[in-house]
Order: structure tokens, then sequence, then C-alpha cells
């Protein structure tokens, strides 16, 4: 079990999930390694928006996941690695294919060898319910199949058996989560929750979506955070992969309309084709199920779906935070 003052490395820091694991990581004691993807302008994404006594404790660090030189520098001396670091578009990756292969698959691999050079004691990969694809039974286990609908989905099976294989061949204490889908503050507007406040907040009726059928399992972001802290904190859990949602799915179009009465609005719908994925590419179903991680890490989530988004709501409908955020503009 780590003790305070364990050094640790985060990759994909600036991000959503990975700003505020790494916001809990420092409140927690860890030494924090936060590395972001290099930018000509030096913006640490979500990394500079936290409480600046949460970032002089951070060793910031600029990359770039597909180098393994500075994958390999950035990992010694480090006894846990939180790989976050992932193109995570779907849309996107119907566009751009090789862009994540060398990303979610070539970048895993640079951290799996820096991590078995290295001798980390834990290699913490994060997954996602994509992976399962539609759901083929009810709820979704860590042993139901696994099916790439989506380029990005592909390339995060690969990423998954390459951590998994270097557990098998090297003795490398991976473990993988498979959060399903997180919300929460700092999530950007290409996903569904934020896409909708964001319109209601900017006075529009008619929400412009894509598919409405689709059914998702959502689990509020801290909570998602505090299995991974979980994670860290416990051992004998080298090869496990633990899945972490909610346990209980709402459609699309159900959502909306739920967080169209918590705003106090009547809404609208008008389909809009750059949201909707190819016929055979959509995941019409993902519900968790979480009894594994209730058992090796004693998580349940804290939060339920309307306290999660009361929450969600209120931040993204403060204007400092809003005006981080264009209604009009739908980003791939």
């Amino acid at each position: 079990m780590p003790t305070s003052g364990t050094e640790v490395l985060v990759t994909g820091a600036e991000g959503f999930i990975g700003s505020h694991l790494t916001e809990r990581l420092v409140r927690d004691g860890y030494r924090v390694r936060a590395m972001y993807l290099y930018n000509a302008f030096d913006r640490h994404g979500w990394l500079g928006q936290l409480d600046p006594a949460v970032q002089k404790e951070l060793e910031i660090i600029p990359g770039d996941i597909r180098d393994p030189q500075l994958t390999e520098r950035a990992v010694a001396g480090v006894e846990i690695v939180f790989h976050l670091a992932s193109l995570i578009g779907i849309p996107f990756s119907y566009h751009a294919p090789a862009s994540y292969l060398d990303t979610n698959i070539r970048g895993t691999l640079n951290l799996l060898e820096a991590a078995r050079g290295h001798s980390v004691t834990r290699f913490v990969h994060t997954s996602t319910s994509e992976v399962y694809g539609s759901a083929q039974r009810t709820p979704m286990d860590e042993d139901h199949p696994m099916v790439g609908q989506s380029p990005y989905a592909a390339t995060k099976i690969a990423a998954d058996q390459l951590a998994i294989s270097f557990g098998r061949s090297y003795e490398l204490p991976v473990t993988i989560i498979r959060p399903f889908n997180t919300y929460g503050p700092r999530q950007s507007a290409r996903a569904v929750i934020p896409t909708i406040i964001i319109q209601l907040a900017a006075g529009q009726n008619e929400l412009r979506l894509g598919s409405l059928d689709p059914r998702r399992d959502l689990t509020y972001v801290t909570d998602v955070v505090d299995g991974y802290a979980a994670v860290a904190d416990r051992d004998n859990l080298d090869g496990e992969t633990i899945n972490l949602g909610s346990g209980a799915d709402i459609s699309i179009g159900e959502l909306a309309g739920k967080i169209g009465r918590m705003m106090g609005r009547e809404i609208t719908f008008a389909n809009d084709a750059r949201r909707v994925r190819p016929p055979q590419s959509e995941v019409m179903r993902l519900v968790c199920d979480n009894s594994k991680a209730a058992r090796l890490l004693d998580w349940r989530p804290a939060h339920n779906l309307e306290t999660g988004l009361s929450k969600t709501i209120a931040w993204f409908t403060d204007e400092s935070n809003l005006a981080g955020y264009d209604s009009d503009r739908y980003v791939l």
C-alpha cells in the first residue's frame, strides 16, 4: 500500500478526468508528476485552473506519449503510473484513425516499456466501456466480449491487450480501470451532457443532438476518481480489470429531458447529422456491472444521477466557466 509522499506519474493530467485525479492525488499526499501534451502556447489545460496551492505541489512535464525517450524520462523515479493520456473523440476517430493508433496503442506501448524498465510498483491503465460495444448482456461485467465499433474503440481494445500482455509476459503490475460514461465539471463540450447544458444556457430551446435512442451508464467524475484512488491504495490487484459505473442506464433523449426540467426549460430536438455515428458503429446500450469494484475496492458511486447533474449544471452555468465554451460550435 502506498504511503504519503509516494511519487506518481499522471499522463493526460491536463484533461477532464486527469485534472480531477491529479488534484485528488495531491490532496491525498502523493508527489505528483503531471504530464500534459506539449503546445507552443505553454497552456496546461485544466491544470492551470486548479487551486494555486495544488498547482504549487505539481511537477508539470510537457511532452507526448508517442515519444519513447520522453516517456522513459517521465517514468523514471516514480512508483505508480496512472495512464490516462489518449485520443478519445469518437467522431474524429472516423476522420483520423492513424492518429488514434499512434497515440492510444504506440503511446501506451512506450509507457509500458518505460514502466517495465523502471520497475514501477503499479501501472494503472485507463480503458473505456466503449471496448464492449453494444451490450450483448446486461449488466456488463468485465468478461463481456469486446467489440470495436469505432476506430477509437478498436485502439483502446488493443491498448488494453498490450497492458494485459505486459503483465503476463514481464510480470508488470498492471491494473486496468474501465470507466463507463463519466461526466462533470471541465468536460469537453463534445460530450452529450455539456452540450445539452451549454445550448440551454445560451437560451436555445431546440437542442442540436445526434441519435436520442442510445442508452448510457453515467458516473460523476469525482466518483470515478475515487475508484482510481482506491486502486492506488490497495494491494493484490495485479492483472485485474475493474469496471467503474453506476449500474443504471438512461437514453440520450430521456437524459436531455431530465436536464431540461432541472434547468426549467421546455425543449425540442433537431437532428444534427455531424453528431450521428455510422449505423453499425453506434453503441446502443452500455450498463455497468460494478460488483467487482464493490468487492475489490469497496467502491460505489456517491452521487446518483440527479445530484451529479445538479453539480454539473451549477458548474457549467457559472458565467466564469460558461465563457470558455461555445454553444454554436461542434468540435469533433
